[in-house]
């Protein structure tokens, strides 16, 4: 076995558990190695939570979340580790300081853990690393869910480009869903799916989908 996650299990955190179905279920139909989709160590990067942290998630069990403060120190240190310059050397505190726009001192104090971190702080360090909101306070199931997001809006970019080289000719020989997708786009139909707020309201597209392929479909004579 490898550092990979095999197959999503039950987990705990709703949002958390229905992101993994879905991206467990994209991964599948794209035939995608789950041990790939689900590794440990690059959801652990992208999220910030430590590798542990991320197993015991998939697994359906909670994280020893530490506090405020020591997630921010724990995610900073990964991110000065995991985000180098080209030269494979660490920011120094000056540079982040710098692209922070906050003094050395500040940046030594937040780093050291002698300061407790702001939003602001937060925000600043989080632009110059190029991470996403959220990325040094936010708890850790909700963490890992923004990161399987990103893997899933991934995998939805992959699925339509496939798609795309199969509506034409599909659109051609008569079949409704093609001309459906070859008109409206896949990538923007998926796109929009995966931003509705819950899986009652994904449905709602999908049943939207089976009465318009419904109402096409060709009598029998």
């Amino acid at each position: 076995m490898t550092d990979g996650f095999p197959a999503p299990v039950a987990v705990a955190h709703a949002p958390l558990a229905a992101t993994v179905t879905r991206v467990a279920e994209l991964a599948g139909t794209l035939g995608r190695d789950p041990d790939e989709v689900f590794d440990l160590r690059r959801l652990s990067e992208a999220s910030g939570v430590p590798t542990d942290g991320v197993k015991s998630l998939l697994e359906g069990r909670p994280t020893d979340e530490p506090d405020l403060q020591t997630r921010f120190l724990q995610r900073l240190d990964l991110l000065r580790r995991t985000r180098v310059k080209a030269n494979g050397r660490r920011y120094t505190q000056q540079e982040i300081a710098d692209g922070a726009g906050m003094s050395r001192q500040q940046a030594g104090a937040l780093i050291n853990g002698d300061r407790r971190p702001t939003m602001e702080h937060c925000d600043a360090i989080q632009r110059f690393f190029g991470v996403h909101a959220g990325f040094l306070a936010a708890h850790d199931a909700d963490a890992l869910t923004d990161a399987l997001l990103r893997t899933e809006q991934q995998l939805l970019q992959d699925f339509a480009g496939r798609e795309r080289q199969t509506v034409p000719a599909q659109a051609s020989m008569g079949d409704p869903l093609a001309r459906l997708l070859q008109d409206h786009g896949v990538r923007g139909i998926a796109w929009r799916a995966a931003q509705l707020p819950s899986d009652k309201h994904r449905d709602k597209v999908t049943e939207w989908l089976d009465m318009l392929l419904e109402s096409v479909k060709p009598t029998e004579s």
